[in-house]
């Protein structure tokens, strides 16, 4: 399960020179098999509490015990000859997608995609070593990536929340009031379930700064219930899905929004390129118009692990670019520009 052990057996694959994959057993059997599969033999951590879950386990791998593994001296020389090796296309993790639209794809990112997004991501939003982020999101999904790794980049504190306070908003209302939490960076569906439970009417949080939400489009109504208790925070809709680093735009909220309002997904985080293209890949710019929402910039990830057929049909040359390489990744989600050249996401395509 997901806690401070996780982090430890993610950072010790990383020294290692390894990359590392979050294996959820909630998931249905055929997923977890589908997982095993494409990464192809992986070695197993996990700990004695949860070694009886892994009986049986197909296709069969090695399975470490990170109790045992805390107590073995390292091998000074062999890290020191792996690390001396180890560049930063190599990669850092591989994050499975949810799978709606066939089999989940293996998402590949690297130490470069990491490195440039959260020192952007951090100094964009002023995340500092004072703020308290708590963490909502699971480990196998990509929100959880901006948690861990804004704080390690800053030196701020992560809380990580009890998944069960989901179901009990006074609870929850306690946990992220006792440890002074500052920073949500939460899915839509996370914050929704404290604003139709009506969480504050028993307790508002009285530390929180910043409100991030991402994963899906943000219900006004819900977020203006949440801006009624804490008008003071900083109101973020992210954008962008696993393959392009956790987001590549951002929108701050600065005015009211009505209920029947759509939300912009805002600018472009530095260093990374947004734009439309249409059917014919001709570049679009005019208000109004659906277009596909495409990505260029270093935080694109290395592709899907061991899928190469979707690889190439989602990571592509830019068409708008015939003089050198420069590939892009294509969302599958079409957007569009208002009259103030705003972006907004629309639907998938």
């Amino acid at each position: 399960d997901k806690g401070v052990e996780t982090v430890v057996g993610f950072m010790g694959a990383v020294y290692a020179g390894c990359a590392y994959a979050q294996l959820n057993l909630r998931h249905p059997a055929p997923r977890v098999r589908a997982m095993l599969e494409t990464l192809d033999t992986p070695i197993v951590v996990t700990d004695r509490a949860h070694l009886a879950q892994l009986e049986g386990i197909e296709p069969p791998a090695r399975i470490l015990l990170i109790e045992e593994l805390e107590e073995t001296p390292p091998d000074a020389p062999a890290l020191a000859a792996v690390r001396a090796q180890m560049i930063d296309a190599d990669p850092l993790y591989v994050n499975f997608t949810s799978g709606s639209t066939g089999t989940p794809k293996g998402v590949v990112v690297c130490h470069r995609n990491v490195c440039e997004f959260i020192p952007c991501f951090a100094e964009t939003f002023a995340i500092t070593e004072n703020d308290v982020l708590a963490n909502q999101a699971p480990f196998d999904f990509d929100v959880s990536v901006k948690d861990i790794y804004s704080t390690l980049k800053t030196g701020a504190t992560m809380q990580i929340i009890p998944k069960k306070l989901f179901s009990f908003p006074m609870p929850l209302m306690d946990y992220l009031d006792d440890r002074k939490v500052t920073t949500l960076t939460w899915a839509v569906s996370a914050l929704c379930i404290i604003s139709m439970l009506k969480g504050f009417r028993y307790k508002v949080p009285s530390s929180i700064r910043r409100v991030m939400f991402s994963g899906e489009v943000m219900p006004v109504k819900q977020l203006n219930y949440w801006r009624e208790y804490l008008p003071d925070a900083m109101y973020v809709n992210l954008y962008g899905p696993t393959e392009i680093t956790c987001n590549c735009t951002y929108y701050i909220l600065d005015r009211e929004f009505a209920e029947d309002e759509m939300i912009p997904i805002g600018d472009a985080f530095p260093n990374e390129r947004v734009f439309l293209l249409d059917e014919e890949d001709h570049l679009l710019t005019e208000a109004g118009t659906l277009g596909e929402i495409c990505v260029s910039g270093t935080a694109l990830a290395l592709g899907y692990y061991r899928n190469w057929e979707k690889t190439k049909e989602y990571f592509v040359q830019n068409p708008l670019n015939h003089r050198y390489l420069e590939p892009i990744y294509r969302t599958g989600d079409l957007g569009r520009y208002d009259e103030s050249g705003q972006l907004y996401y629309v639907t998938r395509k």
